[in-house]
């Protein structure tokens, strides 16, 4: 779901030393503008790094301060939560308010954002450790790989008395001097169309879905870790070249390396010190529902969040996790409703509240050029690949960011979403021809600009527009 920056002494110090001006400029790097968000979950970020230096009894006390954004779409709520993620190297898990409903009628429970965060954590640490352990499995399946390539030749008892003569010992040295050619062989490529015989295991166990008393939920069990005498450790020879084969042994031999109870107890410790959810959509559970339709009490779906965001203990497949210390972000529009609508419960749980603004014009030009993942960076790299030079004029950025600030005043404010719909409407053709493109050489100005918008737009109404 996310990518996280390894963890590393080096990182860890780097972070502990960050104030939170620090934070917010880096993520001024991915996100523009909003700047009360970007202090408010940069000194939430901080305060963890100063829990961690108190003393044991007192910081168990100490419970993060909940944020509630609030803002329209596309504005950076998601994307502010997700950088800090990445930042503090935290496990991360997104979510919508509205998918979990009361127990009884269609949905999840929510004790499932936890056991998802978990996984989430778990696959996180053994990233991690699979860094760490990479080099030594490689040399270990490059050893099996020559092995299968060269077998070393089976030992006699008369050789093996021979052994202690000269004759024993040069057969043993012309062995050596073979392998590693084959060894160097190996390492440069000019073995890999080659044919090997490995032997794999059969993973192919059925998975069953548990119905319990917290809701349904899929979990994959391994019927040979419950009946190991039954099924035993199935193999079976498969011929495969040797670049398939050096993949192969190195996930083999990653897995024997990797101590899997040591990844669970830094995964869970990680979940709950550092795991960070974000809550999208809270706005939806705001107030009781009200038309048609069946009953789903909205109140009912706030209660049944509450005791997680409180603090409580979620039973998982990895044992029980504690949700004390674990951030909670939740985000919503509150177009129709307002944060006041929530039952105070909840409010009291989240109590920095911080209002992200309408994204101007400047914000939008600002967006296409100076994030590290700006729109017009990508553009420009992708169209590259295929020998394209594409550039943009500053006043073709500013008609771009003119007219998406436009549609957005009259259709469904979507945010800096609507830039991704118009950026490819104006480079479709361009896109579309790739390298039969006879210009190479692509310079859009901002009289393109108006000409393919007023392509667009033409004979339709605005206000219906799609983009």
């Amino acid at each position: 779901m996310v990518f996280y920056l390894p963890e590393t002494a080096e990182n860890a110090a780097a972070l502990d030393e960050m104030t939170p001006r620090q934070i917010v400029a880096e993520l001024d790097k991915h996100v523009v503008g909003q700047p009360e968000a970007k202090r408010s979950v940069a000194v939430a970020l901080r305060n963890r790094m100063r829990r961690q230096k108190l003393p044991e009894d007192l910081a168990e006390d100490i419970l993060p301060k909940n944020i509630i954004m609030i803002g329209p779409t596309g504005v950076g709520k998601t994307e502010i939560a997700r950088r800090l993620a990445r930042l503090a190297n935290s496990p991360f898990l997104k979510v919508e308010a509205s998918r979990f409903t009361e127990v009884g009628y269609v949905g999840r429970d929510v004790e499932s954002m936890i056991r998802d965060l978990v996984e989430i954590s778990i696959d996180m640490v053994r990233e991690e450790k699979l860094d760490e352990v990479a080099e030594k499995a490689e040399q270990n399946a490059e050893e099996r790989l020559l092995d299968l390539l060269l077998p070393p030749p089976p030992i006699s008892r008369h050789e093996k008395q021979a052994g202690e003569n000269n004759e024993g010992a040069t057969a043993a040295e012309q062995f050596q001097r073979t392998r590693e050619k084959l060894r160097a062989q190996l390492r440069e490529g000019k073995l890999d169309e080659r044919q090997v015989e490995v032997e794999v295991r059969e993973r192919n166990f059925p998975a069953f879905e548990i119905i319990s008393s917290q809701g349904i939920e899929e979990m994959d069990i391994n019927i040979k870790d419950m009946l190991p005498g039954l099924f035993g450790q199935k193999t079976k020879k498969r011929k495969m070249r040797v670049t398939e084969a050096m993949e192969y042994l190195i996930q083999e031999e990653e897995n024997k390396l990797i101590d899997m109870d040591q990844v669970t107890r830094t995964a869970v410790d990680r979940t709950e010190q550092s795991g960070i959810i974000f809550i999208d959509e809270i706005d939806k559970i705001a107030g009781r529902e009200h038309g048609h339709g069946p009953e789903v009490s909205r109140e009912g779906v706030q209660r049944d969040i509450l005791p997680i965001v409180e603090g409580t203990t979620v039973n998982t497949r990895y044992g029980m996790i504690r949700t004390d210390h674990i951030l909670f972000i939740a985000a919503g529009a509150f177009h129709v409703s307002k944060p006041s609508d929530l039952i105070p419960e909840l409010q009291g749980r989240f109590p920095i509240r911080v209002e992200l603004h309408t994204l101007s014009v400047q914000d939008f030009i600002r967006i296409l050029k100076e994030p590290k993942s700006a729109l017009v960076k990508q553009y420009i790299a992708l169209l590259e690949t295929e020998g394209i030079k594409l550039s943009f004029t500053d006043d073709a950025l500013e008609g771009i960011a003119e007219f998406a600030a436009r549609v957005n005043e009259q259709t469904e404010n979507i945010g800096a979403r609507r830039l991704h719909t118009i950026m490819e409407k104006l480079l479709d053709e361009i896109s579309f021809e790739g390298p039969d493109l006879k210009k190479k050489i692509v310079r859009i100005d901002n009289a393109y600009v108006q000409k393919q918008l007023a392509e667009i737009v033409k004979n339709q109404d605005l206000s219906r527009y799609i983009l």
